[in-house]
């Protein structure tokens, strides 16, 4: 495992603010969406008020909510939380506002799950969920199925692919209502808008399927929707597999071609993951094995990325700053186990991020 010494690291760019529009971010420092699969009919709740609240506390700069499904159809378990309707929307404003009172920014992320949608909570096992259980029938580019005991998805058509698109838009629209500040667009791990992009999931001959143009052509058109209800004063995030780790599927190569056509559409930062999309693929996981990938595409496509992928020290987290791999950091497992990681590392790395009043006592 690398080690990453405080002496290397002079000056504390963790805690830089980064511009993101008409927004500043107080540090570079992003709780990554995690699914609490904890709602009722999409409606998030005490549990997630609590869950992003403290995160927000903890003095994170943007708080991302979890993939929040467009549509009920768009869950990847019945649990999952929505924007898809306005009681939705007023649930997420009272979370939006403690965020923002702690000095975060209140992001979301929204997602339609596609060919992995209708399956139980993973620590129920994740199975596929049956229409006798509340269950749905799962919808994809093509009729391939996820995996060994998943359902074979039903096929889209293109009447059902714009009524998608708008149903991103209307999402979009609903988080600006609700308060969020940042809308990122889920576009990677295997769900809806990355299995169009990745050639093992999308056998499509129409104008969605084959060739690169194609297989972009949803994303783009959910990217132009998404922007057209976005205020222009917001940013707007893409979450990507830079790779599928698998031979003849979506790879770092067209990551590199796709982030670079998407900034002139009015995304501002790729965050940068990788897997999912199929079962089984074989992934050399380690600290920062994702890192050379954001590293990559800002070089190469000249936008703003961010990393994730076991990134559980703060001098790691220095370090991927410090070296130009990414403009923001964003943490997973780590702040579920540490809400208050950004505040360890500001002690540790001597970096500037004012307390709440109540914990004054404590600094």
């Amino acid at each position: 495992m690398s080690t990453f010494p405080a002496e290397s690291l002079v000056v504390s760019r963790l805690f830089d603010p980064l511009e993101q529009r008409s927004l500043t971010l107080r540090n570079r420092l992003v709780v990554s969406p995690m699914c609490q699969y904890s709602a009722v009919d999409g409606v998030p709740n005490d549990w997630h008020l609590v869950h992003l609240g403290s995160r927000a506390v903890g003095g994170a700069a943007v708080v991302l909510a979890e993939a929040s499904a467009v549509s009920a159809q768009g869950r990847i378990s019945p649990a999952d939380t929505g924007l898809w309707n306005d009681r939705q929307a007023e649930a997420w404003s009272r979370i939006t506002r403690f965020m923002s009172a702690q000095g975060a920014i209140p992001g979301v992320q929204l997602a339609h799950a596609g060919r992995k949608a209708s399956t139980s909570p993973p620590w129920l096992g994740g199975a596929p969920v049956s229409i006798d259980d509340g269950g749905w029938i799962p919808s994809a580019p093509s009729a391939l199925a996820f995996g060994e005991g998943s359902p074979v998805p039903r096929a889209l058509d293109e009447i059902e692919l714009s009524n998608i698109v708008d149903d991103f838009a209307c999402a979009a629209w609903r988080a600006l209502a609700a308060g969020f500040r940042v809308v990122e667009l889920h576009a990677a791990h295997g769900y809806l808008l990355h299995q169009f992009l990745s050639p093992l999931s999308n056998r499509r001959t129409d104008a969605f399927g084959g060739s690169f143009e194609n297989r972009t052509r949803l994303l783009m058109m959910v990217i132009d929707a998404v922007r057209k209800v976005w205020p222009e004063r917001l940013p707007l995030w893409l979450r990507i597999s830079a790779t599928d780790w698998v031979d003849g599927g979506w790879d770092l190569e067209q990551s590199i071609e796709l982030a670079s056509m998407v900034g002139s559409r009015g995304v501002d930062l790729i965050d940068v993951s990788s897997g999912g999309l199929v079962p089984g693929a074989k992934i050399p996981v380690q600290p920062g094995y994702q890192v050379p990938f954001s590293a990559s595409i800002r070089r190469e496509a000249g936008i703003a990325t961010g990393a994730v992928g076991m990134i559980t020290q703060p001098h790691h987290a220095q370090a991927v700053i410090e070296r130009g791999e990414a403009d923001v950091v964003l943490l997973a497992r780590e702040l579920l186990r540490d809400p208050y990681f950004p505040r360890r590392a500001a002690q540790e790395l001597a970096g500037e991020l004012h307390a709440p009043e109540q914990y004054l006592r404590a600094w």
